[in-house]
């Protein structure tokens, strides 16, 4: 049989990669990585009140460079037998486009503006619209959060559009619609961004925009009018259908072919989310609990729909049919902040080495801190007594969503040493972690294994066995240190009909797995009293801070 290949792009925060495999046997052939240029150089971003944008000249860049990379190398029977593509990004990370389906940016007199741009996922600038948002849903006669974990977030699609129509008048008159960027590379490479046309994913609405077919579509227009009266008419020039992303979004045009190097009669397949097609990737079952751990995470569980679809998880990112797996109740949680809360502990004590000492020693120290600290951080008895942290440096996600909570730290005295708050950060995020996997286990959903996927679960066996401690449960990490992007080629073999379903694509690609931590029995008692610790101070600060 003629080996057929697959392509997986997957757009992470900080860079896309392609993947280039066997459709038969999950063998990669080839891969490369493009980091985006202008946020390398922090433009259009605004931290210190969350903004965070990203250029659309940054993505359609990455796609080229990196799937021309991914191929660069393989040979030409290869080359000729691609089959199909599927793409996975970050989300919600919407989008404002014009009649054609261009994102604002992409026209010369929303070059350099940000509300013109892709809204990426850790944006936090519609705080208060996400508020509104909740108050006139829970009074609604239809309450439109209740499949979105009840609470809606400033990290979403609806947000986020209210927050830039409000602040910038001159992208609300341009706007015609709105496009989640997932939706739009995918439709890129098909040559057809017609935002009335393209096929939307299943998983982006169901999760971030309210949509559900128990509401035929999206919010009703009365609803998003008393919201705000400038979202009027905006409703009927976006979706009512979503698709899942086993079905193809279209072939791949003959620009892009050409473009690529590729055969004329590629498949694009219905794009999602890197975590959900990550959890395709680390091949997930019913009831296993991936997380996906990078710079934040995102918890992915599947179970079947007549086992718990009857159930309303309160908290969480959404419950939403076919999301992850067709055919399965896909559920989808997380935190805003994990391998970022290391991130920002390195930038404390970099930033000063590097004023005083210059950027060569500051290069040098951050490619050795983490590493050291963890070594150090490991060797430490873990004790009642221990500095305690919140995890919330970035708001929080799940459960229950609200990014105006600010991280803490308690404690401390004279004897506390980067090294000890380093293990309590990292603490901290397992605790939110297992705050998450206690309200599951609330709401009636079982978890019965966990798979880690991504560069912390790869990377740093400190924090993975500082999980297992905590949730008291053993965790298996795939082999793959590309698990998203091997996910979208797993679904862009099914969008292309190599494979007849998802289950027969991770049968035939799956990578297996090449490790796993057990938790250490003396430490599951302390690290239970330490996680008491962990809410109660969480409840004060939520209370009163």
């Amino acid at each position: 049989m003629q080996n057929q290949y697959v392509i997986g792009v997957d757009y992470g925060t900080d860079s896309v990669r392609a993947l280039v495999v066997n459709a038969h046997t999950g063998a990669a052939v080839g891969t490369h990585v493009f980091e985006y240029p202008r946020w390398k150089k922090g433009l259009y971003c605004a931290p210190e009140i969350s903004q965070f944008r990203q250029h659309p000249l940054d993505y359609l860049e990455g796609l080229e460079e990196s799937i021309k990379g991914a191929l660069a190398g393989v040979p030409e029977e290869v080359r000729q037998n691609v089959k199909g593509i599927s793409v996975d990004t970050t989300g919600s990370t919407p989008v404002a486009v014009d009649e054609n389906g261009t994102p604002l940016a992409l026209l010369p007199e929303f070059s350099e503006n940000p509300h013109g741009m892709f809204i990426l996922w850790k944006d936090h600038t519609a705080n208060a619209e996400a508020e509104e948002i909740n108050q006139l849903a829970h009074h609604w006669d239809v309450d439109y959060t209740k499949y979105v974990g009840g609470i809606y977030s400033s990290e979403w699609y609806w947000a986020k559009i209210m927050r830039t129509i409000r602040v910038d008048s001159q992208v609300r008159t341009r706007a015609f619609s709105w496009v989640e960027h997932c939706d739009w590379i995918s439709a890129v490479l098909t040559g057809d961004t017609n935002p009335l046309t393209l096929k939307r994913s299943r998983c982006a609405a169901g999760h971030k925009a309210m949509w559900n077919e128990e509401f035929q579509g999206l919010p009703s227009e009365e609803f998003l009018v008393e919201l705000d009266p400038q979202l009027a008419g905006l409703r009927q020039r976006l979706f009512k259908d979503t698709y899942t992303s086993d079905e193809a979004m279209g072939t791949i045009s003959a620009e892009w072919a050409t473009k690529l190097g590729i055969p004329a009669d590629v498949v694009i397949g219905v794009g999602a989310f890197d975590a959900h097609m990550g959890a395709v990737g680390a091949e997930i079952d019913p009831y296993t609990f991936v997380r996906v751990m990078g710079t934040s995470t995102c918890d992915m569980i599947i179970a079947p729909n007549e086992e718990i679809g009857h159930l309303l998880i309160r908290g969480i990112c959404g419950q939403v049919d076919g999301s992850i797996i067709p055919g399965m109740l896909g559920m989808e949680a997380g935190q805003s902040a994990f391998g970022d809360l290391y991130a920002w502990f390195q930038q404390v004590i970099v930033e000063p080495v590097k004023a005083l000492l210059g950027e060569e020693a500051a290069a040098e120290l951050r490619k050795k801190l983490i590493p050291y600290l963890s070594e150090q951080a490991a060797k430490l008895p873990v004790t009642e007594n221990d500095v305690v942290a919140l995890d919330w440096i970035n708001g929080r996600r799940t459960p229950d969503a609200n990014h105006t909570l600010k991280a803490t730290i308690s404690g401390m005295n004279l004897s506390t040493d980067a090294v000890k708050i380093f293990k309590a950060l990292v603490e901290a995020t397992a605790f939110g972690s297992r705050a998450i996997v206690d309200r599951f286990y609330q709401e009636g959903v079982a978890i019965k294994k966990v798979i880690g996927i991504g560069g912390v679960a790869k990377k740093s066996p400190f924090v993975m066995q500082t999980l297992a401690d905590v949730l008291n449960m053993p965790i298996k990490v795939a082999s793959s240190d590309q698990a998203c992007a091997l996910g979208a080629a797993m679904c862009a073999s099914v969008a292309a009909r190599i494979h007849p379903d998802m289950k027969a694509a991770q049968e035939a690609m799956g990578s297996g797995f090449d490790a796993e931590y057990h938790p250490n029995a003396d430490k599951v008692a302390v690290y239970q009293s330490l996680y008491q610790k962990y809410q109660s101070l969480g409840n004060y600060i939520e209370q009163y801070a």
